[in-house]
């Protein structure tokens, strides 16, 4: 599939070579001369790859990484530079860059790292299609769930021990990774980051154990794997679940020696290295069919931490949106404070199929679409509004957005449980058994409700 690459190098013959090798693998190419004709093209053009150099004139290659971090997160960025040395490679995938490569590059390696950076780019729209938006830079919740997430946070994060966290897709497990990462000593060294459901099957030991000069076609020098560049830190390895089976052996290995070897190597090489994983699949279930080993499931879950969905979290609600109104409003130079009665309601009854990531690409979307300091349910126009009471603009305004989503969920539970008790002639053991709850629970509702036989 065609992808649109920016080549972005200071060098015409570098811009030249480059710019010929990719159009040959089917892509269309822009070029630029430095990072600061390359910002001003990715402000104005949508891009699936940037290949920069390092050093460059005016606005270098960090700096360009730097910008693409902040202002474009999913765009992969290969940098390319002859100072090749382990310390830059560390220094770039601290800063977000997906890969490196080094002058002179081999036609193989380029192809390779080309492929392996455009799978992951597709991997993550593919996401942002499903779950939209991009993840949050901060842990936010108060529900008993969520504070009992921080209180393992903070106890396992001093520590070296491996951690898996499991939740849905969307629900934040990236940023559960870096909090234990930056709550930890390791803070300072490297965050490395693998995306397991991203890579090639065909690159995946090399990518994470690294290669010698030699080891296959193409491996015109060595090159660290993950595992390295993450010395000292932390390697986050993301979807867990997609890491194929004959590696399961080599990462089981290098978590219990840590020591991994390099394709092609002939002696071991030692890693300080504390790993987190997580998944969205049952790996339980995995390890029951025989896609995932037992052996290593109980390793990566030393010390599990799961996240709630989004729908277990609802009174978190509020505070989320509070946030991400004040988060777009900044970035788009708008001045949004608040959700009407009925688009409130509209977002409480919502089932967030994608989590938090749905959430923010609501919010943004509804930013950009009011005219006005309100977000309506207009605004919201994915949302379809449920069939629960809903509080009007008067009792709203009596009510902080906190209590409002209390009593409103109240109404709803009220609504709900008058239904069924209705359904069932007002046998309170059958509504009981209906509702998945206890008939004490049951009567001790109908009491707070006022409700009677069926209402």
């Amino acid at each position: 599939m065609t992808r649109r690459i920016l080549v972005v190098d200071d060098e015409p013959s570098i811009r030249k070579v480059l710019s010929a090798h990719l159009r040959r693998m089917g892509h269309e190419v822009d070029t630029a001369e430095d990072g600061e004709i390359a910002i001003a093209r990715l402000s104005e053009e949508p891009y699936h790859l940037v290949v920069s150099d390092l050093k460059m004139p005016r606005t270098d290659g960090m700096s360009l990484l730097r910008w693409v971090e902040r202002h474009q997160p999913g765009l992969p960025l290969v940098l390319v530079t002859a100072h090749g040395t382990v310390e830059t490679a560390v220094e770039a995938l601290k800063h977000g860059a997906h890969d490196y490569l080094t002058k002179p590059f081999d036609l193989g390696e380029l192809e390779r790292t080309i492929a392996k950076a455009l799978a992951t780019e597709a991997k993550n729209a593919q996401q942002m299609h499903a779950e939209p938006g991009s993840a949050s830079k901060a842990i936010i919740g108060s529900t008993p769930q969520m504070r009992e997430v921080f209180r393992l946070v903070d106890k396992v994060a001093a520590s070296p021990t491996t951690v898996l966290i499991t939740g849905e897709s969307g629900t934040g497990k990236e940023l559960v990774a870096r909090a234990l990462h930056e709550k930890s000593e390791r803070r300072d060294a490297p965050f490395i980051q693998v995306n397991c459901g991203a890579i090639p099957e065909t690159l995946f030991e090399a990518e994470l154990f690294g290669y010698e000069k030699g080891a296959f076609t193409g491996a015109v020098g060595s090159k660290p794997g993950r595992f390295e560049l993450a010395h000292g830190g932390t390697l986050f390895l993301d979807e867990i679940g997609e890491l194929p089976r004959d590696l399961q052996v080599k990462l089981l290995r290098a978590l219990q020696e840590r020591r991994i070897d390099r394709v092609g190597g002939v002696k071991p090489i030692e890693v300080d290295v504390r790993v987190v994983a997580a998944t969205n699949v049952d790996l339980q279930k995995a390890v029951e069919d025989g896609r995932f080993r037992n052996d290593l499931y109980y390793r990566l879950s030393v010390f599990p931490i799961h996240l709630p969905s989004l729908r277990e979290r609802v009174d978190d609600l509020p505070i989320l949106v509070e946030h991400f109104l004040r988060q777009f409003s900044t970035r788009l130079g708008k001045s949004v404070t608040r959700v009407s009665p009925d688009a409130l309601a509209a977002l409480l009854e919502h089932p967030w199929p994608g989590n938090i990531r749905e959430l923010e690409n609501l919010v943004e979307r509804a930013v950009l679409l009011t005219e006005s300091d309100t977000v309506t349910l207009a605004d919201l126009p994915a949302l379809r509004r449920g069939s629960g009471p809903a509080l009007d603009g008067e009792e709203l305004d009596a009510l902080d957005l906190k209590e409002y989503v209390r009593v409103h969920l109240a109404r709803i539970e009220r609504a709900r449980i008058q239904r069924v008790l209705q359904v069932e002639d007002g046998n309170v053991t059958r509504a009981a058994r209906r509702l998945g709850i206890s008939r004490k629970s049951l009567q001790t509702k109908m009491k707070e409700y006022g409700l009677r036989d069926g209402g």
